[in-house]
């Protein structure tokens, strides 16, 4: 027998709508803001469409998880639990949480995901989380390819692991940078996205080493060249980062992504996908023409990069197009003779370092008339972050999801049968009683192109099986409604068949905590937090950052280097030095970095 594992392709719902449009473009599954507590603010859902989704996703056996990951207060746990009851009972397959005094509420057997907001990044959390009930575990993006094979030779859990999108700088969870400078915690849904602002930076003699350059704020992640180093580690769940990102961009993207892993899949029978049904599309998905700064692995392979940042801007960027090569007072000329359309959006970097861009006018071959002119040189690299035609196609139906049948007619003693099997194995069977009177003309062709008017419906005729021993005359009208009744059951059957995962139990004698003492950094902010890791042998624990605000400790937690970005690491070949501390300069605020080199991490510190 065939041993293989199910890989989830799951991708980012900002509205149902969105949801809705993942799933026909190849999602097996999607993620979705709650109500209420979701660690994106903006991207509540009210229930009514979070159980439309659900309904739709669950047709396809693909899977709805709600994020209900931010940190709770304890005012807030009565209605926490209350919303928890609501998505048990519209459906919902699983909440992806980061609190876990969630875990000591009185709740329904829901599956529960730990959020990569819990800080998800070594066998032992792992393992831990496991062992107290989790389904699935998000890791930590900085994870190298090496790191998640460790986790998974250690561990049963599912693993889901982040394979495009926007990157945080910090690990998730760990920073505190938009609670301090504003009271907007990241933990409490509320980002005000402080890493994506022009700095300069300084180093201990007030001499600027960069002037108003973006940088904490990181280019995109992108692994689509590396989802089998990752599904060979281990992963189980390949995620799309993107809660708040618009219907093109999911579209594209969820397409690009699905055309890769079928790839593998047609190649490597050890994987196959986790939900029914095949998409097909009516573009060509590219990556590329979605929002992106510019794209990294980041460290998937474990070794550190210079070029993480995306200095220059923190907008997107796009696809590279070519260079100016010539000018003149109304146009341009671009090196490469690229498909540019009427409508496009262009960008570079000017000659004062900032990003600034113009909108196509007309186009003939390679030369661009802009709809106002910019100030440009020869050699000015150009990019183009909006293609007009392509988002137009996809502003459009631009997929649709089906799932293959079987149709097997027979002959009955009193009439027919029509037997309807779908790529499952699922099988509903209906009746026609009908008197046989033999037709005159031929009947075949006709009774098969009848009964294989599936129209609107989400299925498709793999293989029909006709077995009728005569011409029989039958109304075309009858047909129909034989079809009709069939395909109705089938599609009743497959509601009925989809189980839902129940949430795991707490395996008492593995559940005591990596540490007996937890610091700000374990979020904690509610007593039902406290109790659950106080029973989980826990001896002292400190309050959320966001209970007891300090600018003392540090604000950021991050991987990414500025020193060994800027030629400046002491265990590279540094190119460059200077006097630390380092500080980063944004109008009034002030930011000191340190450098943990026995970690290799930085941290950053409010320095006012």
């Amino acid at each position: 027998m065939a041993i293989f594992r199910s890989i989830e392709l799951l991708a980012p719902a900002k509205t149902a709508e969105i949801g809705v449009e993942a799933i026909k473009h190849g999602a097996d599954a999607v993620y979705i803001g709650a109500p209420r507590f979701s660690a994106r603010a903006l991207a509540g859902n009210e229930l009514e469409d979070i159980a439309r989704l659900v309904k739709y996703a669950h047709f396809f056996n693909a899977r709805v998880y709600v994020a209900l990951n931010t940190i709770l207060k304890d005012d807030e746990l009565d209605d926490a639990r209350s919303l928890i009851f609501s998505l048990y009972n519209i459906g919902a397959d699983a909440l992806i949480v980061q609190d876990m005094g969630i875990l000591e509420l009185d709740i329904p057997p829901i599956a529960l995901h730990a959020s990569t907001q819990a800080d998800n990044r070594s066998v032992e959390k792992v393992k831990f989380l496991e062992s107290v009930g989790f389904s699935q575990v998000v890791l930590a993006r900085e994870l190298s390819a090496e790191q998640i094979r460790m986790i998974a030779d250690n561990t049963t859990v599912p693993l889901e692991v982040f394979v495009h999108g926007a990157l945080c700088v910090s690990y998730s969870g760990q920073c505190y940078l938009s609670s301090r400078m504003c009271d907007r915690s990241a933990n409490r849904g509320e980002c005000a996205q402080y890493c994506r602002l022009p700095y300069t930076l300084k180093d201990a003699d007030g001499r600027t080493l960069l002037k108003d350059k973006y940088i904490l704020s990181l280019k995109d992640l992108n692994l689509s060249s590396e989802l089998g180093v990752l599904l060979d580690s281990g992963a189980s769940s390949l995620k799309i980062e993107g809660s708040l990102k618009d219907m093109g961009y999911v579209k594209n993207v969820t397409a690009y992504y699905r055309n890769k892993l079928d790839e593998i899949f047609s190649k490597d029978s050890r994987y196959k996908r986790a939900s029914d049904g095949k998409s097909s599309f009516f573009f060509i998905p590219d990556a590329q023409k979605s929002f992106n700064r510019g794209f990294s692995s980041y460290f998937i392979h474990g070794q550190r990069s210079a070029s993480l940042c995306s200095f220059d801007t923190p907008k997107s960027k796009g696809e590279k197009i070519g260079t100016v090569r010539e000018l003149s007072r109304q146009s341009l000329t671009v090196s490469e003779n690229l498909p540019l359309n009427n409508g496009d959006g262009v960008c570079y970097i000017n000659n004062d370092g900032v990003f600034a861009g113009f909108r196509v006018n007309k186009i003939e071959g390679n030369r661009v008339y802009p709809t106002e002119m910019p100030f440009l040189r020869s050699g000015t690299v150009l990019y183009r972050n909006y293609d007009h035609e392509f988002e137009k196609v996809l502003s459009k139906k631009s997929a649709e999801r089906y799932i293959e049948v079987d149709f097997d007619l027979s002959e009955t003693p009193h009439g027919f049968e029509l037997t309807v099997t779908d790529e499952t194995g699922i099988s509903v069977s209906e009746i026609l009683n009908s008197e046989k009177e033999e037709s005159r003309t031929p009947q075949r062709e006709n009774i098969i192109r009848q009964l294989s008017k599936l129209g609107d419906t989400p299925f498709v005729i793999r293989q029909f099986n006709y077995r009728l021993s005569n011409d029989w005359f039958v109304p075309s009208s009858v047909w129909s409604g034989l079809r009709k009744r069939a395909v109705e059951k089938l599609s009743l059957q497959r509601e009925r068949s989809y189980c839902r995962e129940a949430r795991k139990s707490c395996l008492a004698k593995e559940c005591e905590y990596l540490e007996k003492e937890m610091s700000y950094l374990g979020n904690v902010s509610n007593r039902l937090a406290r109790a659950f890791y106080e029973k989980h042998g826990v001896k002292k624990i400190e309050e959320a950052f966001e209970c007891a605000p300090s600018g003392k400790v540090p604000l950021m937690f991050t991987k990414y280097c500025v020193k060994y970005t800027l030629g400046m690491c002491p265990h590279s070949t540094p190119r460059k030095s200077c006097r630390e501390p380092l500080t980063l300069h944004y109008k009034d605020a002030v930011l000191r970095l340190e450098f943990d080199c026995r970690q290799c991490e930085m941290r950053v510190y409010d320095n006012r």
